[in-house]
């Protein structure tokens, strides 16, 4: 039986306080999924990174992961930096399946979110 777990994966920056939202979502993931397994992984500054959340997903014998990107649109890390990642996780790991979902910025249900905020600001 497959034991799949999500990596929820965001840019990371110099200043700790930034990750904020990503941790907000994480927690909110892991209340509502608690049988899941859930990492938050960060391309730069902020630990774990990507590489780190694998190796200890794979500690744990997950054979399934599914990298959700905590970004807006895909840009140069999600065209080409974090797709080499994955193939090199493919290669040291043949038995795991890897999967890079789009990222969670271009969904319907968040552009409608967004829009609704941005117009709830000037709603009087």
């Amino acid at each position: 039986m497959s034991k799949t777990a999500l990596i929820l994966l965001a840019h990371g920056a110099r200043d700790p306080e930034w990750s904020a939202p990503m941790r907000r979502v994480w927690l909110a993931i892991q209340a509502q999924r608690p049988g899941q397994r859930i990492g938050l992984a960060f391309l730069e500054f902020i630990k774990p990174d990507l590489p780190e959340s694998v190796a200890m997903l794979r500690a744990e014998g997950i054979d399934r992961i599914i990298i959700v990107p905590l970004f807006l649109a895909q840009g140069g890390h999600l065209k080409k930096g974090v797709p080499l990642l994955i193939d090199e996780f493919r290669r040291q790991h043949p038995q795991v399946s890897f999967e890079l979902t789009a990222p969670v910025g271009e969904a319907d249900e968040v552009i409608r979110a967004m829009t609704a905020h941005i117009l709830s600001i000037t709603d009087e």
